[in-house]
């Protein structure tokens, strides 16, 4: 029998996904919860295993192509004994019809300039709820744009990030004054700038355009350049620091702490830490442990802003940026506040392996409310890092080396490393983010915490 593979929903806000690879092909055999396809959405990069074992009949969606949540990706024809999943995919049918309008409805995406010119929804004017995530809403209210007025690319004419982000742009419609002539009536943004070498569009087309509609996802190459298309994750990683420096006055503070105790600890205890607890000792555990004391004591770090409110978090949900060959994730270690050391060690370690191993939940990349990045782990000195919204500061980590410093009127040679906190001017005043980083650095040179 014939067993539909949708396209999930990984999350509550989550309405579409793009499916960035085939681990299969038309024709291969395939087993119940084998990894079948990678996606891509505004939270997370995950595999879907398949939802039967048998072989996989037909692909309907190929790589690069972006559809709404439910939609019939692929079919496979289940092999005998692997009926059982075949109810499963029932259900998802009848989702599919109430909660998401027919693929056909979502068209290749407008060219970054084209959202000025469209007409908006007509749910929109008829006094219906506009579909749009709060993220969206909060970007709308901020620049004073009337989200109702902004047209929806997203699944059932949801209003997307990227509509938003084109809107502000754009100059999108005023709260104050929108209506659809206003819509009709804005300027479209100039098209992007064609690299030099590039054939020119054609039927003013802009050139970007006709990158995508003649080599989607592959290279090409002019001379001595080669244009490379963003990936689905370097396109989400750019909105979101562009949205960033947007929306965050960003300032920074630097500061230098002295480890060489914890060095030395590390060093004693490195073996017998992964004998008994089976995870690896390493200095970030050390860091997050001493930024929720530092937060404890100055809760307006651990803060987000919504509109003119600031929401002062009782959580420590510590955001943890971890590199991957593909781009960059942050998840996030829950309730910090309420783990031990051998706690966060454990969990920082897990959630950065399934980080690497695409198996992370949209959850678990979500509700952050403070990040640390570590540029040192590749040798950088410091970094400046761009505030993870909706967060109000972030911890950047330099490497830690050995240097002379003066101590007691004397040189010696500590292990010391660079802290430098950026953080959101509107919220936090340079007066706290120092005081902030005294506390950071006191607990890091005077620790006193077993690891074990």
């Amino acid at each position: 029998m014939a067993v539909d593979v949708i396209m999930p929903q990984m999350g509550e806000s989550i309405f579409e996904g793009t499916i960035t690879k085939w681990l299969k092909k038309a024709g291969d055999k395939i087993e119940r919860d084998e990894p079948l396809f990678e996606i891509s959405t505004d939270k997370v990069d995950a595999e879907i295993p398949s939802p039967s074992a048998g072989v996989l009949k037909e692909i309907k969606v190929g790589e690069g192509q972006t559809v709404p949540i439910q939609t019939v990706v692929a079919v496979i024809e289940a092999s005998d004994g692997a009926s059982s999943s075949a109810p499963a995919a029932a259900p998802a049918k009848q989702a599919a019809a109430t909660a998401a309008p027919p693929p056909a409805a979502k068209s290749a995406a407008p060219a970054p300039s084209a959202p000025a010119l469209a007409a908006p929804q007509p749910a929109a004017s008829s006094g219906e709820k506009v579909r749009s995530s709060p993220l969206v809403r909060k970007i709308a209210r901020e620049n004073n744009i009337d989200v109702s007025q902004v047209p929806g690319t997203g699944a059932g004419g949801r209003v997307s990030k990227s509509d938003i982000l084109s809107a502000v742009q754009g100059g999108g419609a005023p709260a104050a004054a929108a209506s659809s002539a206003t819509t009709s009536s804005a300027p479209a943004a100039p098209p992007p700038a064609r690299p030099a070498g590039v054939p020119p569009a054609t039927g003013g087309a802009s050139a970007s355009a006709v990158l995508e509609n003649a080599v989607p996802r592959e290279k090409m190459y002019f001379g001595h350049y080669e244009v490379q298309p963003m990936t689905v994750m370097r396109q989400r990683i750019a909105e979101h620091m562009v949205l960033s420096k947007h929306v965050s006055p960003h300032v920074y503070s630097v500061d230098e702490a002295d480890m060489t105790a914890i060095a030395t600890l590390r060093a004693k205890m490195k073996t017998k830490f992964e004998e008994t607890t089976g995870t690896k000792l390493t200095f970030m555990p050390f860091f997050v442990r001493a930024a929720v004391e530092a937060l404890r004591a100055f809760p307006t770090v651990n803060a987000s802003v919504d509109g003119t409110n600031i929401i002062l978090h009782k959580e420590c949900n510590i955001g943890i940026a971890v590199a991957l060959d593909w781009g960059l994730i942050v998840p996030v270690i829950k309730n910090a506040e309420e783990k031990n050391f051998l706690g966060i060690a454990r969990t920082m370690n897990d959630l950065a392996e399934r980080a690497r191993a695409k198996k992370l939940k949209p959850e678990e990349v979500a509700e952050g409310t403070f990040a640390i990045t570590n540029p040192g782990v590749f040798g950088g000195l410091f970094g400046l890092p761009v505030i993870n919204q909706p967060n109000v500061a972030i911890l950047g980590l330099g490497t830690i080396e050995k240097r002379p410093v003066v101590i007691d009127d004397a040189i010696a040679i500590r292990s010391m490393v660079y802290l430098t906190l950026s953080y959101d001017h509107r919220v936090v005043d340079g007066a706290v983010a120092h005081q902030f980083m005294a506390k950071l650095k006191h607990t890091l040179e005077n620790w006193t915490e077993s690891i074990l």
